[in-house]
C-alpha cells in the first residue's frame, strides 16, 4: 500500500469516526438519530405537512418515513392527524415534547459541513465533489442508496 492511499484511507475513516461520534452525541444529548432530528426539525418550520413531503425534503423513502414517524410519535414528539376533506391524507404536527428534543440536540455534522463547503469558491467546491465522487467509483460503492444525512442506525439498535 502506498503512502497517499494510506493518507486517503486516514481520511476516509477519520470522516466516518466523526459522523459516529456527531450521532453519539446526538443521542446523548436529545435521544435522536440524525433523521429523526430532520424530521423534527422539518415540522417545526411549518405547519401541517405530509409524510410525503416529509419524504422529499429529506430525500428518505417514503417507507423510512413511515417508520422515524412512528417512533417519533410513539415517544410523544409528534402527532398524526387524518384531513378533514381527504381520508386518505394525514398531517404531521410537531408536539411540546418534540420542540424540547429539538432544542436539546446539537447542530447535526450535516450542517457544520454545509456550512463550511458553502464558504469555499465554486471550484473548490466542485473539486470536492469531484473526488469523493471518484472515491465512491473507487469503493465500488455507486450503485448504494444514499441521502444527504447519515443515519448509522437506530438508538436502541446493535451493530452487526
Amino acid at each position: 500500500m502506498s503512502k497517499r492511499s494510506e493518507d486517503a484511507l486516514i481520511a476516509l475513516r477519520r470522516i466516518q469516526r466523526m459522523t459516529e461520534l456527531a450521532s453519539r452525541r446526538l443521542a446523548q444529548m436529545a435521544g435522536l438519530t440524525p433523521s429523526q432530528l430532520s424530521v423534527l426539525r422539518i415540522l417545526d418550520e411549518g405547519g401541517e405537512i405530509s409524510a410525503g413531503q416529509v419524504a422529499e425534503a429529506t430525500q428518505l423513502k417514503h417507507a423510512t418515513i413511515t417508520s422515524l414517524v412512528d417512533k417519533l410519535e410513539a415517544r410523544g414528539f409528534m402527532a398524526r392527524q387524518r384531513c378533514g376533506t381527504d381520508r386518505r391524507r394525514v398531517w404531521l404536527h410537531l408536539l411540546p415534547a418534540g420542540k424540547i428534543a429539538l432544542a436539546k440536540a446539537p447542530d447535526p455534522l450535516h450542517e457544520t459541513f454545509s456550512n463550511g463547503f458553502d464558504t469555499l469558491p465554486g471550484w473548490h467546491q466542485s473539486m470536492l465533489v469531484s473526488a469523493l465522487e471518484r472515491v465512491v467509483t473507487l469503493l465500488d460503492a455507486d450503485l448504494l442508496d444514499a441521502a444527504p444525512v447519515l443515519d448509522v442506525g437506530e438508538l436502541d439498535e446493535k451493530p452487526v
